[in-house]
């Protein structure tokens, strides 16, 4: 398929999202039209004040239940391209349905109303996860986009409302892109758009969406609050801040995998993983007490963990890396370090009184 290229519209699925806020901003800064779904009015004034010098090319629409049956009928209407980033991620659900149904009915959802409404649409691209492609291994693993997490499926199979909550999570990423792949590969005769789907790990940064306290955080952003701005890490031992940690990518360079993906013609009919490289939290930490002159934080200080226990201790082992070669090819993606991600996370916090 032709790639996008702005002034083209797009429309963004969860607009009001901590990811999805960062891409609709990437492609106004890009020249891009935008169109944001959200689900009410009270959703949609943060983002009108945010963007309002941007005046009639960005708009806000009311998709109140994404998982009602062409709920997006008359928002795919006259777009070029869709980013669809609308997913729910929490660790409270007791049903796995309570993640699993919103999460696949809303991507088949999108993509049911681009075959039947969308047909000014080019590219398509959908927000999984690496939750989607990894698997815990009790020895190091290096996965890529040829895998698929059927362990947290296997394991939500066996246990349902006993899994653990992660697992649940993993499932419902793993079940909606599956569904939209499965989806695509159906109707891709029929249909003038491709698909594109982008797994990022765990996602940290600056949070422009409308937060008022840090308690409204989203998970992953709450989670590294907790971790790194807290004078005791919220409790958190010295053991855990050096063992605890996965792979990572920073909101911006994946509001940019965003934009690229839409722009590259080759991302078409790829899954893509945007991940930075590993992290455990004294990495964070160790990078949070370099900054000069240090952060004013309501927390009342720095955690300081073990320095140097992190990433570069030759006792550090990771258990998970991700493949990434994909992404440096197609989409030539460049990412911020955990210094920078860091410094403007806080900065963040100060900014916003935290």
């Amino acid at each position: 398929m032709p790639a996008v290229k702005p002034p083209c519209k797009v429309l963004v699925s969860g607009a009001n999202g901590y990811i999805a806020i960062w891409v609709v901003r990437a492609l106004l800064e890009k020249g891009y039209s935008v169109r944001g779904t959200v689900r009410s009015e009270e959703k949609a004034a943060h983002l009108r004040q945010l963007f309002s010098s941007y005046g009639d090319k960005h708009e806000v629409v009311i998709v109140e239940d994404i998982t009602k049956e062409g709920a997006f009928d008359e928002a795919v209407k006259g777009v070029d391209a869709i980013e669809h980033t609308a997913s729910p991620f929490h660790m409270n659900a007791d049903d796995p349905d309570e993640l699993i149904n919103p999460a696949v009915n809303g991507t088949v959802g999108i993509l049911k109303s681009a075959l039947k409404h969308g047909q000014s649409v080019k590219r398509i691209v959908v927000t999984s996860s690496g939750a989607a492609i990894q698997r815990d291994s009790p020895t190091p693993i290096t996965v890529s986009e040829l895998d698929w997490n059927e362990q947290c499926l296997e394991i939500v199979r066996e246990k349902g409302r006993g899994a653990p909550a992660m697992m649940k999570y993993r499932a419902s990423k793993t079940l909606a892109e599956k569904a939209a792949w499965e989806f695509w590969n159906q109707n891709k005769a029929n249909v003038s758009w491709d698909l594109s789907v982008l797994n990022p790990p765990f996602v940290f940064g600056p949070a422009i969406h409308a937060v008022t306290t840090a308690s409204s955080l989203n998970t992953s952003a709450m989670l590294f609050y907790n971790h790194v701005a807290h004078p005791n890490s919220s409790g958190a031992t010295n053991e855990f801040l050096a063992s605890t940690g996965t792979c990572w990518t920073d909101v911006r360079d994946l509001a940019g995998a965003h934009v690229l993906s839409l722009e590259k013609e080759a991302a078409g009919g790829e899954r893509i993983i945007i991940s930075a490289g590993n992290w455990k939290w004294q990495d964070f930490i160790d990078a949070a007490n370099a900054i000069s002159p240090p952060p004013k934080l309501a927390t009342g200080g720095l955690p300081k963990g073990n320095p140097g226990a992190g990433t570069g201790h030759p006792s550090t082992v990771h258990l998970l890396y991700y493949e990434t070669a994909k992404a440096a090819r197609i989409l030539g993606l460049k990412y911020r370090t955990i210094t920078e991600t860091t410094k403007d996370t806080l900065a963040d916090y100060e900014a916003k009184g935290w």
